[in-house]
């Protein structure tokens, strides 16, 4: 089987994907959904967070949540809302957010090259994330999130690209978010040729983000493979928006922590210039380059520098170098998945955010970081290793709704 491989997508109709389109599933908790989805009836939401059709204060992984979603799903596919493609494409996605464009391909992506590392992974996963998407893949039949990979750029796919993409989108809408959202459909035999000849050449894909989503998609092919030996069902494939990787926009992922285990703040400034070249800033400090960070505390920014090794992928990330001679033997945090000390800030709030919650008295120390680079995720992915929790907040956000993979 191919790398990956055209299909028939379940999509809006054009009258309706405005009204359809939504924020991923795991940026909202279900109270913001809720409030987001009032008074909108064709709402994606309905379907990634059915919750919100239900009493306040329903279980979101409770039996009733998957059976609305299904029957949300099959509403809006009998009404005509969300009707599926004649016969199997290739979609180009644009997303625009202020002047940050990038395109990337829709496609669906081998489930076996998944599992062999040729699509690499960065991040572990929590059995109870991965265990409430293989439910909702089985209770609608379809994958409806995107997973969001990344290759490396190649000049055969940036013609082509180009190419299709100097014609009119057939979506182009602007979000709640100000992100317009583009979608071209790819419908010429020999552009499908190319597509699929190219990335099968490739050596590998990346996953930024949707490591739940995949590995969900994964375990549903197991299950189904088990009563289908041919291994001919669509379960083969995981639905998938491919960037190239100079496209990819990654923010900072900054940290928030609530004490400064027990010591007083000069105890801990004291300790901090034992490993860290300290500064006090006048401003706030946005970090320019790897191995510098920005500190809020007592109402006064720092910057802070520090050398990274260079021949550990991990270990010379800006998240490690923190945690590692920072977060773990000065404030004691040496698990981020658990410790509920530490809170973690996408950079797209800004660094008046991490003041906010300083300031408020909620939070006693901020720390501001250097983006991750895709080069850096590369080199971990490569080394078959893994990356600290929140090592990335990529933006702009795939929609919900816009397309959906039927299994």
């Amino acid at each position: 089987m191919s790398l990956i491989r055209p299909f028939a997508a379940l999509r809006p109709q054009s009258s309706h994907t405005t009204a359809v389109i939504a924020p991923p599933y795991d940026v909202l908790n279900s109270e913001e959904a809720r409030q987001r989805a009032e008074g909108r009836p064709w709402s994606f939401l309905h379907i990634s967070k059915p919750e919100i059709d239900l009493p306040p204060g329903t279980n979101p992984y409770s039996e009733a949540v998957y059976a609305k979603g299904a029957e949300n799903w099959q509403k809006m596919i009998n009404a005509g809302i969300l009707k599926q493609d004649a016969q199997p494409y290739y979609y180009l996605y644009g997303l625009t957010m202020g002047e940050h464009e990038q395109i990337g391909l829709v496609a669906v992506a081998n489930i076996d090259d998944y599992n062999s590392n040729r699509i690499r992974k960065h991040e572990l996963t929590r059995p109870d994330k991965e265990d409430d998407r293989v439910r909702q893949i089985d209770a609608l039949n379809a994958q409806t999130g995107p997973v969001f990979l990344s290759y490396k750029h190649h000049p055969t796919i940036d013609a082509l690209i180009k190419t299709i993409t100097a014609q009119p989108p057939s979506v182009n809408l602007t979000a709640d978010d100000g992100v317009v959202h583009r979608l071209w459909i790819v419908d010429e035999p020999a552009h499908i040729e190319t597509i699929s000849v190219t990335f099968d050449a490739m050596d590998c894909l990346y996953i930024a983000d949707g490591h739940h989503r995949s590995a969900a998609a994964s375990r549903v092919a197991e299950k189904r493979r088990s009563n289908n030996p041919q291994h001919t069902g669509a379960y083969n494939y995981f639905l998938t928006v491919i960037f190239p990787d100079n496209q990819m926009q990654i923010l900072d992922y900054n940290r928030v922590v609530r004490d400064l285990n027990g010591l007083t703040v000069s105890d801990f400034w004291e300790r901090v210039a034992q490993s860290f070249e300290l500064h006090p800033s006048s401003r706030p400090v946005k970090p320019q380059s790897s191995g510098e960070f920005g500190m809020y505390l007592n109402g006064q920014w720092y910057q802070l520098n520090i050398e990274a090794p260079s021949d550990d992928p991990v270990a010379s990330l800006d998240v490690s170098l923190l945690t590692d001679h920072l977060l773990a033997p000065i404030l004691g945090i040496v698990d981020l998945r658990r410790d509920k000390r530490i809170d973690f800030v996408g950079g797209i709030r800004g660094l008046s955010e991490l003041e906010r919650r300083v300031d408020s008295g909620e939070m006693s120390v901020a720390f501001a970081l250097y983006p991750t680079t895709m080069a850096a995720l590369m080199a971990v992915a490569d080394a078959e290793q893994i990356m600290p929790p929140k090592s990335t907040w990529f933006e702009p956000k795939l929609a919900d709704g816009l397309v959906s993979h039927l299994l």
